[in-house]
């Protein structure tokens, strides 16, 4: 990586990475991710209308997200379990390519059943997809981590993978609402399943670290008879450590679980809300699955820091259940311990970081058609050319430019921008909010306006201003998505990568969903206007985060300008 090496990156830089093999497989995998997400949790609604299929009944469909808002709860099994059968396809490929070849199985399957009269089914196997749509998530940010190297850079994987990503949204998305429109929902569901399946088969050749089942065999052995030798923290201690976390995740488990079981197995009447679900326990959940555990990380790091707790000779290899013991510690404590050692205090500014910097396009995103139907009074087709057509090539192409500003200016500077850019944008849809007098202007002045009434039907100069402010904002989501997965994929370790990232993204996604019953409050009482200059406020926050973090990495390099082991992912 041009940011760990020194070296000026550029063009070439870019180039070669771009020809790399890993590159294409990333692509892939990006698209993989992206189209079961806008299947299950967009599409399938519309089918489910057209099939009339009752609101209160597809509100059970809404707890398929918690699948991806809570999926780290499953990370540790995908970082450190291998599967039967699948283990010579490498460490994250026998959890990527099962899950990709069950996710075209099913959706093949759903477009043999009908919606209405085999909903049952329809619910069971949409759920086991989201459920399969998570873990692969899991285990491809993994991949993308492990495999990086100075051609494939992590910046150019991580780009590769939300242009993926974002395709995906919109072969799934707008592609799929118009070849439904003309050869059926069954039909189309068919094909997308094929396409998964044949990236699942093309999958099987992509490269992967370790390569075999006996590589992992031995680091994990190697990693539990480390845990055994002089200056480690003592088992008894270990274990308190273990029990407390053990039994805070199999809570969180346990409640998720139950929450997922009242929703399918009550009548509608019944039924647990899921935004109210979220809202009441999510800040629960993640307080004992990461707030609790990091504290107690950070204390058993204290502990072998200071000398304190820690064997003062060899033991004998670990057998019965202290074996268990030490796999679960391994599991679960040990990224957390890993990690809270390595960034110390500067966690701190790590997580308010991760907790703002994409807050507001996360909260406003559930807000932003009853602004633009609502509000701002404009139809359905305008809405679907400005956002789901217009702003979707306006996020791959804030994609592309923030991949080349990555291997440019580097990753630090490009997260800055990116939040700042993302923070101003705000402030175009405050303007709309007053009627879009400014963006009208502009919009006139550079010729938009004429280039958009062109559009056949529905063009015009209203549709301009909400068009061009779509571009800028999408423009730069794009380049802000970016930056940020590829910063959240530097600061994790290869070691332990799965549950690491799962932890950091899965924040970012439950911070937004909390955060929009507050906001939904604030539009009813004090407008739109107001919500978008506060929504700036919080983003202009994450941008001096983002300065306070460029700092200090900037203080860890050496005098050589090489990034000290401190500030680089662990190996």
């Amino acid at each position: 990586m041009a940011e760990a090496t020194g070296k000026k990156p550029g063009w070439r830089e870019l180039v070669r990475a771009m020809g790399q093999p890993k590159t294409g497989y990333m692509a892939l995998f990006g698209f993989a991710s992206g189209l079961p997400f806008a299947l299950f949790l967009g599409t399938l609604y519309a089918w489910l209308s057209e099939a009339e299929v009752d609101l209160e009944t597809m509100g059970v469909f809404s707890l398929i997200g918690l699948a991806y808002a809570f999926q780290f709860l499953w990370s540790p099994l995908i970082d450190k379990v291998n599967i039967a059968g699948f283990h010579r396809l490498g460490r994250r490929k026998q959890w990527m390519v099962p899950a990709q070849l069950l996710l075209g199985a099913i959706l093949v399957t759903l477009s043999l059943l009908e919606p209405r009269t085999q909903l049952g089914w329809f619910s069971l196997l949409a759920g086991i997809g989201a459920f399969a749509s998570a873990t692969q998530d899991i285990a491809i940010n993994a991949w993308r981590i492990d495999v990086a190297d100075e051609k494939a850079t992590l910046d150019i994987l991580s780009t590769v993978y939300q242009l993926g990503y974002r395709l995906a949204a919109l072969v799934g998305g707008a592609f799929g609402l118009i070849i439904a429109a003309r050869i059926g929902w069954p039909e189309t569901y068919a094909l997308m399943g094929a396409i998964l399946l044949a990236i699942g088969s093309v999958g099987l050749f992509a490269p992967d670290t370790p390569s075999g089942k006996g590589e992992v065999d031995e680091e994990a052995d190697e990693q539990l008879l480390a845990l055994r030798k002089t200056g480690e923290l003592r088992p008894e201690i270990r274990a308190r450590a273990l029990g407390v976390v053990a039994l805070l995740w199999a809570g969180a488990i346990a409640v998720v679980l139950t929450f997922m079981i009242m929703s399918l197995a009550f009548p509608p009447e019944e039924r647990p809300n899921p935004t109210e679900f979220t809202l009441n326990f999510g800040p629960w959940i993640i307080i004992a699955t990461v707030v609790v555990p990091a504290l107690i990380a950070g204390w058993l790091a204290a502990q072998k820091r200071d000398g304190k707790n820690l064997l003062t000779s060899d033991e004998p290899p670990s057998q019965g259940g202290g074996f268990v013991m030490d796999h679960l510690y391994r599991a679960l404590v040990l990224p957390l311990v890993e990690f809270v050692g390595r960034m110390g205090w500067s966690l701190v500014l790590i997580l308010a970081l991760v907790l703002t910097y994409r807050i507001c396009d996360q909260i406003w995103g559930t807000f932003a058609y009853p602004f633009y139907l609502g509000e701002l009074e404009y139809s359905n087709d305008e809405v679907a050319f400005a956002s789901k057509f217009f702003g979707v090539f306006a996020i791959l192409a804030g994609l592309a430019v923030g991949g080349f500003m990555l291997t440019l200016i580097g990753r630090m500077a490009t997260l800055t921008i990116g939040a700042l850019l993302a923070a101003l944008t705000n402030l175009l849809y405050a303007d709309l909010a007053v009627g879009g007098a400014n963006m009208q202007m502009v919009s006139d002045a550079v010729g938009f306006s004429w280039a958009i009434s062109q559009v056949p039907v529905i063009g015009s100069a209203n549709l301009a201003k909400l068009t061009f402010t779509i571009f800028f904002e999408n423009l730069a989501i794009g380049l802000a998505g970016a930056a940020f997965v590829a910063y959240l994929s530097s600061i994790v370790s290869k070691r332990y990568s799965a549950v690491q990232y799962a932890l950091l993204s899965s924040l970012t996604l439950l911070v937004g969903t909390l955060g929009r019953g507050a906001l939904g409050e604030m539009i009813e009482d004090r407008g739109y206007f107001d919500v978008f200059v506060l929504t700036t406020f919080i983003g202009l926050v994450a941008v001096v985060l983002c300065l306070a973090e460029w700092w200090r990495q900037s203080r860890l390099k050496g005098a050589s300008g090489v990034v000290t082991p401190e500030a680089q992912p662990a190996e």
